[in-house]
C-alpha cells in the first residue's frame, strides 16, 4: 500500500502542472486506474486489519502518545479512503468518466458541473498535502522509536518482522 500511494502522489504532483498533451491525459488515466485499485486495495487492508488486530503498543508508551499513534493510524487510513473518493468525484464533476484499466467504466458520482469540479479539484490536492503531512509525521514517529526509545515499533512494521523471536 505504502509502495502505491507513494507512486500516486508522485505522479499526481509530476502531472498536475503539465500542458496538456497526450501524455498528460495517458497519466491521468494511469492515476486513475491506480487511485481505484488503491480504493479498493485499503477496504481489503481494512478488512484484514479488523481481523489481525496488530501488536499491542509498548507498555513503557505514555497514555497520550499511544493515542496520539492511533489517532495517526486513523487519519491514515480515513485519507487513503477520502482521497481516491475525492479525485472520483473530482473526475466525475469535471465530466471525465474513469475506465478502470480501459475496459470497466466506473460510474460518474455526480454530474458535470464545472464550480464544484474545480473545487474538488482544490479539496483533491489538499488532501493529499495534509496525507503527505501525516506520512511524514508517522515515519518521523516510527524513526523516533528505533533510534531514541529503541523499543521494536519499527521492526514490527517491517514485511520481514518475524513476532516468533
Amino acid at each position: 500500500m505504502a509502495v502505491l500511494f507513494f507512486g500516486l502522489l508522485a505522479l499526481g504532483f509530476y502531472m498536475h502542472d503539465l500542458p496538456l498533451s497526450p501524455e498528460k491525459l495517458q497519466l491521468y488515466s494511469w492515476h486513475k486506474w491506480a487511485g481505484v485499485s488503491a480504493f479498493l486495495l485499503v477496504w481489503l487492508r481494512l478488512f484484514w486489519r479488523v481481523t489481525h488486530r496488530p501488536p499491542a503498543l509498548p507498555t513503557s508508551m505514555p497514555k497520550l502518545l499511544q493515542l496520539a499513534a492511533h489517532a495517526g493510524h486513523l487519519m491514515l487510513y480515513g485519507l487513503m479512503i477520502v482521497i481516491p473518493l475525492s479525485g472520483w468525484l473530482m473526475s466525475s464533476a469535471k465530466g471525465f468518466q474513469t475506465v478502470w484499466f480501459g475496459v470497466l467504466p466506473i460510474p460518474d458520482l455526480l454530474e458535470k458541473n464545472k464550480e464544484v469540479g474545480n473545487l474538488l479539484q482544490t479539496v483533491h490536492m489538499d488532501l493529499n498535502l495534509l496525507f503527505v503531512a501525516v506520512i511524514a509525521g508517522h515515519i518521523g514517529a516510527a524513526l523516533k522509536h528505533h533510534f531514541i526509545d529503541q523499543d521494536d515499533i519499527l521492526k514490527r512494521m517491517l514485511p520481514a518482522h518475524n513476532t516468533e523471536k
